[in-house]
């Protein structure tokens, strides 16, 4: 599970990220309310953990400014305030759940099991047109006319990162994390290794050259 958390008490926000990145979460941690509504804008999370109260846009307001512009991912707040009246104004923002400070770091854990059964993710369209090719998400394969190109898991998942953000150069780190994750083993070079075996895939119908290597940085996909 992926979880952007939003709080400026670093002790707190600290011990948060220490406890989830401990039982397999990957946290990210922002500590002033427009940060956190640049990452959520801009990253899909499994769950949002927002704080209430932040310097330079509290979480009420970044609540209500996502979800206005159709936020769709889970939200969890966090505040000190335990009053029905403040309840009620976090849940009215957007927010799917309301855990009031001091909590048990089991609670939240708990809580956040709950929010990720729901399911917030994006839909995705089932096949994506990239000029005369066809990337089929439920399939796994990439069609050119009545041709169709099995990929394996890592190469469907690289393959539909760079799509998915065509036109951009995507860093090998951020690949590694996306694909394989940042704690695991996987050197870079793997990711070199990744590409050329879909290059090759792609070349049979003539599309090698549609994915671009950027010297010393990474990868993009050509519009």
């Amino acid at each position: 599970m992926k979880i952007l958390l939003a709080e400026d008490d670093s002790q707190l926000g600290e011990l948060i990220v220490y406890m989830l990145t401990k039982t397999g979460y990957k946290v990210e941690w922002v500590m002033e309310g427009e940060d956190a509504y640049y990452y959520a804008s801009n990253t899909h999370y499994d769950v949002f953990i927002l704080d209430w109260m932040m310097p330079n846009g509290d979480g009420v307001d970044v609540c209500r400014r996502l979800r206005k512009q159709g936020y769709s991912g889970a939200i969890l707040m966090l505040t000190a305030k335990d009053t029905v009246e403040d309840r009620i104004e976090g849940l009215d923002s957007g927010a799917d759940d309301y855990l009031v400070k001091p909590f048990e770091i089991g609670e939240l854990q708990a809580r956040l099991r709950a929010l990720s059964r729901r399911n917030y993710a994006p839909i995705l369209e089932e096949e994506i047109t990239l000029q005369d090719l066809v990337l089929n998400r439920n399939g796994h394969f990439v069609r050119f006319g009545i041709e169709e190109i099995q990929l394996s898991p890592r190469e469907y998942q690289l393959l539909d990162l760079l799509v998915q953000n065509k036109g951009q150069v995507i860093p090998r780190e951020v690949i590694l994390e996306r694909i394989w994750g940042l704690d695991s083993d996987v050197a870079l070079k793997t990711i070199d290794a990744t590409v050329k075996l879909i290059r090759k895939k792609l070349d049979k119908v003539g599309k090698q050259e549609l994915i671009q290597s950027i010297r010393g940085v990474g990868y993009k996909l050509e519009n």
